[in-house]
Order: C-alpha cells, then sequence, then structure tokens
C-alpha cells in the first residue's frame, strides 16, 4: 500500500489547487460588491455552465485517479 502514498499525495494536491482556485474566485467577486444587479452570470458559464464547476473538476480528478488503480490492479493480476 506504499506504493500509492506519492500518486494520492499528488491527487490531493490537484484537488486542492481546485478549490483554492475556486474560493479565490468567488472572494474576487464577492470583495467587488455586495450589489445583486453587479453580479451578472459569464457568458462562458452561462454557455456551459457545467465546465466551470469545481466540483465536477474534483469529481473527475477522483474518477480518474480511481480507474488507474484499478487499470493497475487488472494489468499487474495477469
Amino acid at each position: 500500500m506504499a506504493i500509492w502514498i506519492f500518486p494520492l499525495a499528488i491527487v490531493f494536491a490537484i484537488i486542492g489547487l481546485i478549490g483554492w482556485r475556486a474560493v479565490r474566485k468567488w472572494d474576487a467577486i464577492a470583495a467587488t460588491s455586495f450589489n445583486e444587479q453587479d453580479h451578472r452570470i459569464p457568458e462562458a458559464v452561462e454557455d456551459h455552465p457545467f465546465s466551470l464547476n469545481p466540483i465536477i473538476w474534483v469529481i473527475g480528478v477522483a474518477a480518474l485517479f480511481i480507474l488507474f488503480v484499478i487499470f493497475f490492479y487488472w494489468a499487474s493480476s495477469n
């Protein structure tokens, strides 16, 4: 099981970076003003509402790591 410490640390770092960037982005939006009319939805979010969602990115990174582990054990068993 010690073989998975470094890959898991890399996955945690990627997930942490995604979270940090999302919070930083939300903080910048909230710092501009508190007027509800000033906060328009960006055009990129209107066009692709799921692509900029940090939860989707975290689930994707975790799913890729899980698939890699499954493939690794499948390949090593043959």
